[in-house]
């Protein structure tokens, strides 16, 4: 006796909300980040070309992750079961890859600039990191108030952005009355390192979706002790649990029960299988029952477990 159940938690009643959100905080960064470009050069400013960088990845996020949000308004097809949230995963590996290479560069310039440091235009980087923090800030205001997850990660992601501008301004100020250049690559240094750190740590998170590992959040070998501890369930194997797209999960597991369990019985196990699971983000969940010494197929094959039973050690399978 299998059930598949499909749990759509998340609305998409916001959709065309959280789309417009993002396609402003997108403008809003592509914009800024021309200015940078241009900006960093004329002040000869190594920190404010590494701050150029990041907003370029971020813009590229942002442009991902507008055009996703309204890809997924188009749902599930026969070639696409999970819907389009996927491939969002791609636009965070581009991203990723995309931010590590150009900070690279970044970093070795300045670290060249470090051991000889050249004097730059502080009253243009105030200027610039003024508009950085009011560019940036209004950015954080137009995507705060979102209910999406996409936009709560824009949101912390464009606030980091804010606090770096200050720190720019800080150090052009300091820049402005002491003759210190050299803070001006040690920033690039600070900014770029500190960058690159939370980019590989999303990168690792984005890996392990792509390989199907188990949900960080979720604990396998608790939820397993708490399943049987249903009075007919005598087992449980064949359990699998993985993530669509870092958001929505998914799991599905076999249930061995006494042989005098009740339909109502079964029902009642596999709703409390779904009574441990977070409805916001196991939005497909799958329990197939069997019952005590019935052999266990697996697969449209037909292969074949040895019969359950009581005295069988568990055997679970974890992606």
């Amino acid at each position: 006796m299998s059930d598949s159940h499909h749990h759509h938690g998340h609305s998409h009643g916001h959709s065309h909300g959280s789309a417009g959100n993002l396609k402003v905080a997108f403008a809003l960064n592509l914009a800024f980040t021309v200015i940078e470009v241009i900006g960093g050069i004329l002040t000869n400013s190594v920190a404010i070309l590494s701050d150029a960088v990041h907003d370029l990845g971020d813009s590229m996020s942002l442009g991902l992750a507008w055009y996703f949000q309204r890809l997924s308004q188009r749902g599930r097809t026969s070639q696409d079961t999970y819907g389009y949230r996927r491939y969002a995963l791609l636009g965070g590996l581009i991203t990723g890859l995309v931010l590590v290479l150009g900070l690279g560069f970044v970093l070795w310039n300045a670290v060249q600039r470090l051991l000889a440091p050249e004097p730059v235009n502080a009253p243009g980087m105030i200027l610039l990191a003024i508009i950085g923090v009011v560019f940036n800030g209004a950015a954080v205001l137009r995507v705060k108030s979102g209910s999406s997850l996409t936009e709560k990660v824009v949101t912390w992601h464009l606030i980091e952005d804010v606090l770096g501008w200050v720190a720019v301004l800080v150090g052009a100020v300091i820049m402005t009355f002491w003759n210190v250049p050299v803070i001006d690559p040690l920033l690039s240094i600070g900014i770029s390192v500190f960058i690159i750190w939370n980019v590989v740590r999303n990168l690792r998170q984005v890996f392990e979706v792509i390989i199907q590992k188990v949900p960080a959040s979720f604990d396998v070998e608790a939820f397993e002790r708490e399943v049987l501890r249903h009075p007919k369930v005598i087992s449980m194997h064949d359990t699998h649990s993985w993530s669509v797209d870092g958001e929505i999960h998914v799991l599905t597991t076999h249930l061995v029960m006494q042989t005098d369990a009740s339909r109502d019985e079964m029902i009642d196990a596999k709703s409390h299988v779904r009574t441990l699971l977070d409805e916001d983000t196991f939005e497909h969940v799958t329990v197939d029952v069997e019952l005590e010494g019935e052999l266990c197929v697996i697969g449209s094959g037909g292969k074949q477990h040895a019969p359950c039973s009581h005295d069988d050690d568990e055997h679970h399978h974890r992606h």
